[in-house]
């Protein structure tokens, strides 16, 4: 049966420094659950508390409505992979993966059952034989990943994994993380930095900051309808503008610093005439104008980068915007100290209050 993990009020201190306050979080049964922020933001101290390393000082942990506080880490049933990988460099492939279900009493056909189970899971057969100093990296990261899953964990950690791969081994685990987990169908709480890899393999993930979730999500709905400035920053890029709302005839309508003025429809409800607010605009969510309407700027750098275009633009009070332009679809290319004219989609981009906590998009909020 997938297990269900709950933070209940959960607190964490150092001293007299607390560094996750009164947080509360349900992670849903066999689901991929990310946990991403900066270095320092309480990630890494959540995933330790489940695990039993660090104790709760507050609060409780619960799997499936059981409360682990108090159950040792060697009674938790959790598998746990780490960013040094962690394997056994003088046994095989095969006995590093054995090396926890020894410490269980298994019959030995179900040990060897279970062995050739996950190194056909994982794709690592052929090497069962082999030492890890023979195997590259992301070999041994499937090593560390098979002897966590072969035990039949009622969770799994996984800390920072991929960070000690080159690039295109980092999109290649990634890719068999996701699938290895969907097929297993175990609960697995995942700790990151990295936005692109959050993204790419989960199916929900909390942002965090200075120890408090500032947002949970699908990947879509964090990237697109990010809760707050923080969010929306951390995640991919966000050119951010200062902007006041008017409101005539019962619309809303922004208008940005340098006079750029558009008409949007998603803001709640309580959006007040005069009011304050941030603009946030991706890179792909600005258009080259084709009229005399527009942001008004000067190309300072061009990148291709085949599928996209990649501008830096200057504008008239000196600040800089990115912006990404689709080679298949756009009609003009523009070139380093060319004046162009941008306007926004309005659908896409997000507002924020003035000080950039929360969300003015209907239906968006910050979590709590």
């Amino acid at each position: 049966m997938p297990t269900q993990i709950k933070f209940n009020d959960v607190t964490k201190k150092y001293g007299d420094t607390t560094v996750i306050d009164q947080l509360s979080l349900h992670i849903e049964e066999g689901e991929l659950f990310t946990l991403l922020g900066p270095s320092g933001c309480g990630k890494t101290t959540l995933l330790r508390m489940i695990a039993g390393f660090h104790s709760v000082d507050g609060g409780t942990i619960s799997f499936n409505e059981q409360v682990i506080n108090d159950i040792p880490v060697n009674k938790r049933d959790i598998g746990m992979v780490f960013q040094s990988y962690a394997i056994f460099p003088h046994m095989t492939v095969k006995d590093n993966v054995k090396y926890g279900l020894n410490a269980r009493k298994l019959p030995k056909e179900e040990k060897e059952r279970r062995l050739e189970e996950i190194l056909e899971t994982v794709q690592i057969s052929q090497y069962r034989d082999r030492l890890p100093a023979r195997l590259s990296g992301g070999q041994q990261q499937r090593v560390a990943l098979a002897r966590a899953i072969v035990i039949h964990p009622k969770v799994l950690l996984m800390d920072e994994p991929l960070s000690n791969l080159d690039a295109k081994l980092r999109v290649d685990m990634r890719r068999a993380i996701n699938e290895i987990q969907k097929e297993i169908g175990i609960t697995t709480v995942y700790v990151t930095h990295d936005q692109e890899e959050a993204l790419a393999i989960s199916d929900r993930i909390a942002v965090m900051n200075k120890g408090e979730i500032q947002q949970v999500g699908s990947p879509t709905d964090i990237y697109l309808r990010p809760a707050n400035q923080f969010v929306a920053t951390f995640i991919g890029h966000s050119n951010l503008f200062s902007g006041k709302v008017s409101q005539k005839d019962g619309k809303n309508l922004i208008t940005l610093s340098d006079g750029y003025r558009f008409e949007i429809s998603t803001l709640q409800r309580d959006i007040v005439d005069g009011m304050d607010v941030t603009v946030a605009v991706r890179p792909e969510e600005f258009i080259i104008s084709e009229t005399d309407k527009g942001i008004e700027g000067v190309v300072l750098l061009r990148n291709f980068l085949g599928k996209y275009i990649h501008y830096e633009v200057q504008l008239p009070n000196g600040s800089k915007v990115e912006l990404s332009q689709d080679t298949n679809t756009s009609k003009h290319f523009f070139e380093v100290n060319q004046s162009i004219k941008l306007d926004v989609m309005v659908d896409k981009i997000n507002v924020f209050t003035s000080d950039g906590e929360q969300s003015l998009i209907e239906g968006v909020k910050r979590y709590e």
